[in-house]
């Protein structure tokens, strides 16, 4: 939710006996040191399920993607900061008011609801999980998008997908049907690479691939355990490393710049920085003040802090 000088938060809202979802991303200017927020931009848009900025250096413009609970897929632009230069350098400096997100294109997907989301690293392509259980792959050029193919992965809600950083042909997705899947795109329809369907005992909620190693990937589930696989021998986790967090695994975020160390919702439990060192995972810090559901976390990319001083690495979290 949080990326260098710029906050994110999303809600829906259920309303009578069809669900009329609304939301809002809103904007804000980070102070680590001084643990300061300053709101500065908010749009209103529907109910969203999971928003994701695409990588860094794929395009000139910061984008933002969105997967809505009205169906739709949504891409919105960080436009210009007012001084001229481009919005932050890819949010690498510090933003000012006048800074606005510009919804450039959106694309209603064959499905009641969105559910996530991810960018390849190029920012062209934007796999779709949605929650009759297909996945949706748009490519993205010119600010148009473009349908490339869809196809149903899972029995139930997919509630994660996420393109393999090193090898981009290929996705994984994982389901309420407590499957974790693997995709190859250069085969149409997608052809299943792998599936395990033995190891999560419920839903799968996330899939994040460790930016660090082309060959380890980390999986979150509702069984609350965070597992660690080895992508070269997917028939179990490497080492069967893996740790009970004590609540649903909803999200995994990958510290910017240290190997191993892992930021986690944990729904029921609050939040927790896992340490993964080998065979050997730790539970480091948690937090867990928010008193409902925790769903959102994220860090900033780079450390930000006066010269000469420590620098800190804001974290953010949100909640239901």
């Amino acid at each position: 939710m949080i990326s260098e000088n710029l906050t994110i938060f999303e809600h829906d809202t259920p309303e009578g006996d069809r669900p009329s979802r609304s939301g809002s991303i809103s904007l804000f200017n980070v102070d680590a040191e001084k643990g300061q927020l300053e709101l500065f931009h908010r749009v209103e848009t529907a109910g969203i399920f999971y928003i994701k900025w695409s990588p860094v250096g794929a395009s000139v413009c910061p984008l933002l993607a969105q997967a809505g609970a009205d169906g739709c897929l949504r891409v919105h632009c960080l436009e210009f900061c007012s001084d001229g230069s481009e919005a932050g350098e890819q949010l690498d400096c510090p933003l000012v008011a006048g800074n606005v997100l510009k919804e450039v294109t959106v694309e209603q997907i064959n499905s009641p609801v969105c559910l996530c989301l991810d960018w390849n690293q190029s920012a062209t392509l934007i796999s779709v999980g949605l929650s009759d259980g297909s996945v949706s792959i748009l490519s993205l050029l010119d600010s148009k998008l473009d349908k490339q193919e869809e196809w149903k992965a899972h029995e139930f809600e997919l509630w994660a997908t996420s393109f393999d950083i090193h090898q981009p042909q290929l996705v994984y997705t994982g389901s309420d049907d407590s499957k974790f899947s693997c995709w190859d795109l250069r085969d149409g329809p997608s052809k299943l690479a792998f599936q395990n369907s033995k190891i999560h005992k419920m839903g799968v909620c996330c899939i994040a691939k460790t930016p660090s190693d082309p060959h380890t990937l980390f999986t979150g589930s509702y069984d609350e355990y965070l597992w660690v696989w080895d992508v070269r021998s997917i028939s179990k986790p490497v080492n069967e490393t893996s740790i009970c967090l004590g609540g649903g695994v909803w999200r995994i975020k990958h510290h910017p710049s240290v190997p191993g160390l892992v930021l986690a919702a944990c729904m029921h439990n609050g939040f927790a920085v896992v340490k993964i060192n080998g065979e050997k995972a730790d539970v480091i810090e948690t937090y867990s003040k928010h008193g409902s559901l925790a769903y959102g976390a994220d860090c900033q990319r780079r450390e930000v802090g006066q010269e000469g001083k420590l620098k800190r690495r804001a974290v953010a979290t949100c909640s239901l």
